[in-house]
């Protein structure tokens, strides 16, 4: 089982976390490719995140 590593609420179903997408659209170069964010749906406290291939 795993737990969140701040609130050490049990993450066992896709809906105890929140995936948060974020685009990189901003600054002096817009990125091809999406970030996002997976938070503990209970804390918020960030658990990973990577990148999600090319926007469309």
């Amino acid at each position: 089982m795993v737990h969140c590593p701040e609130c050490q609420a049990e993450l066992s179903e896709k809906s105890d976390v929140e995936f948060v997408e974020m685009d990189a659209t901003t600054g002096f170069f817009a990125a091809s490719k999406r970030f996002y964010l997976v938070a503990c749906n209970e804390c918020g406290a960030a658990i990973g995140g990577g990148v999600a291939g090319a926007k469309a």
